[in-house]
């Protein structure tokens, strides 16, 4: 923050809090003339308003807040760029990476400063880390019966996932559908942590320049074919012989191959769409989707719980 809105801030607020002193000061004062106790010739609706003093118990209780806000803004960052005499702070500032944040949390505990959030964290992990270690140490496929985890997986997913896959896990265009059985990798509860733990990068390679657009069209009618669609059959012919170069991530029959993360496209099941004109782009342009690794972000226990959640989906 600059020093002009330091200096703005810290004025507003130790002036305010100063207004507040003399006021009650001058409210302490008897201004009027009139003896404590008397009549002050003031009527209305049949009320006499007498000249009494504030309450003590009021008055005590106004300078203990007025102490309380002082003592309050010395310890804590409140005015400004004042960081406080406590070293407090919300959370680490200007972090970028997940490195960054873990040389921050190891300096503020190595300088003994308050980051609310660190200490938040190194609650959360006391409390919670036994339980999920507890759950790591059962398989992922039993764990997916536990209805106490798959409660924990959800919350994880619905944090971490959804804003990808929805949070009803049903997916959208170019995010796989989590509910169907159907698996690019494979959907055993390994596979499924696997995936989570170190992530996916597809590459599915563009044709249109070793193809050109016959080409292309020949091998969308035979890939919508494998599906069976309605297709041109002469275009569908020429497009299996072409074919034989997406054989070799996909399979010479088309079902695909888990281990490289090859679609089935035999199933009618589309990750980005199964119209003509989406395979085409397809092919055109090729497929590139990351999904991102949860290792450093959740850390394998925490993924083993949303493993088994994912798992649950599509097998009640």
């Amino acid at each position: 923050m600059s020093t002009f809105w330091t200096i703005w801030i810290s004025v507003i607020t130790l002036g305010t809090i100063l207004g507040t002193f003399l006021l009650l000061r001058w409210c302490l004062a008897n201004k009027t003339g009139v003896e404590e106790g008397d009549d002050m010739h003031h009527f209305f609706d049949g009320i006499v308003e007498i000249n009494n003093p504030l309450p003590r118990w009021w008055t005590i209780l106004f300078y203990i807040v007025i102490v309380w806000g002082l003592v309050y803004l010395a310890l804590y960052p409140g005015l400004g760029a004042y960081q406080g005499l406590l070293g407090w702070k919300s959370s680490n500032q200007g972090i970028l990476t997940l490195e960054e944040s873990r040389q921050a949390t190891e300096r503020a505990r190595e300088e003994g400063l308050l980051v609310q959030y660190d200490r938040e964290m190194e609650f959360a992990a006391e409390r919670f880390d036994p339980i999920f270690e507890a759950y790591a140490q059962i398989p992922v496929e039993d764990l997916a019966k536990d209805e106490d985890a798959l409660k924990v997986g959800q919350r994880l997913f619905l944090q971490n996932c959804s804003q990808c896959h929805g949070s009803d896990a049903r997916g959208q265009t170019g995010f796989p559908n989590l509910t169907d059985d159907d698996w690019l990798y494979g959907g055993s509860g390994a596979k499924i942590k696997e995936t989570l733990i170190n992530g996916r990068i597809a590459a599915m390679p563009a044709w249109l320049d070793s193809m050109g657009e016959q080409g292309i069209s020949e091998v969308v009618a035979y890939t919508l074919s494998l599906s069976g669609r309605d297709v041109d059959s002469a275009l569908a012919e020429a497009g299996k012989a072409r074919f034989a170069v997406c054989a070799a991530c996909h399979g010479m029959d088309g079902k695909g191959n888990q281990a490289i993360g090859a679609p089935n496209l035999t199933d009618d099941i589309w990750l980005y769409g199964g119209s003509e004109r989406a395979v085409t782009e397809t092919l055109n342009y090729g497929r590139n989707g990351v999904m991102p690794a949860f290792k450093d972000t959740l850390g394998e226990n925490k993924v083993h719980v949303v493993a088994a959640y994912v798992y649950s989906l599509s097998n009640k």
